[in-house]
């Protein structure tokens, strides 16, 4: 692997919005295509060479057990933080620290969305700019259902907006983060959110973030589920591309 930086990947989430469509199933473990939407992001991983994975586990954490097991049938190596309560985004990475070993670095997926970028690209500007986390951003023609983020011409973060339900183009959160190991320090022990509990105490002393050019999807409504299905295809090439199409659009 040319990375020795791991991977955690969160997947403990309950998924309320999908139970209309997916009742029993773990929303990571939703199927698009043949394939469940996980393996999407453990193949892109696989593809970029990033082979140490941990998935943050909760709710139905044996069905995400039963079908990656160790990993080493995809081709990495995967290891399970099971949360017996709900832990949030940021209570379930500080609760993997012990998986981390001695990396001084980590990177951190959402296991509900879809992000194609090139990770290696996303590493070197983390490095270069030094800050404590940086953040893949995202351009979304329809950003009603997300909050935007605001940065000053030099990619530092200067803000976080909440959800406003307005219709219209922005630039959002695309779920991929890197982060330093001291910004566990920063994570509360218990539930707690990168979003509202985390990022606003870094703001000062530094997060960057980084546009990626490809393409984005989440599966968090029966909406964009159904159009994940639509997308499969493209989100399966995607998957397997090693990181320099993104490379490609953004020059």
């Amino acid at each position: 692997m040319q990375e020795d930086i791991p991977a955690i990947l969160l997947v403990g989430g309950l998924g309320t919005r999908l139970q209309s469509v997916l009742p029993s199933t773990a929303k990571p473990m939703a199927r698009i295509g043949e394939a469940p939407f996980l393996e999407l992001l453990v193949r892109q991983l696989r593809s970029q060479a990033i082979g140490h994975l941990i998935m943050c586990t909760g709710h139905l954490a044996e069905q995400v057990e039963a079908e990656f097991g160790n990993g080493h049938k995809f081709g990495v190596s995967i290891v399970y933080s099971k949360e017996s309560q709900p832990l949030g985004t940021a209570g379930a990475i500080k609760f993997a620290t012990n998986h981390l070993g001695e990396a001084s670095d980590f990177l951190v997926m959402n296991g509900d969305s879809f992000l194609e970028l090139n990770i290696g690209k996303l590493l070197r500007f983390h490095r270069e700019h030094q800050g404590l986390a940086t953040i893949a951003l995202c351009r979304v023609s329809d950003a009603a259902r997300y909050g935007l983020v605001d940065t000053d011409p030099w990619h530092r973060v200067t803000g976080f907006r909440e959800k406003t339900g307005l219709s219209g183009p922005g630039t959002i959160n695309g779920g991929v983060y890197v982060f330093k190991r001291e910004t566990l320090g920063s994570i509360p022990d218990g539930p707690a959110s990168l979003e509202r509990d985390v990022f606003p105490k870094l703001l000062a002393r530094g997060i960057y973030a980084l546009e990626q050019p490809g393409m984005f999807i989440d599966i968090g409504t029966p909406e964009d589920y159904i159009r994940a299905q639509t997308l499969s295809q493209s989100l399966n090439l995607a998957a397997q591309a090693d990181g320099r199409r993104t490379t490609i659009l953004s020059e």
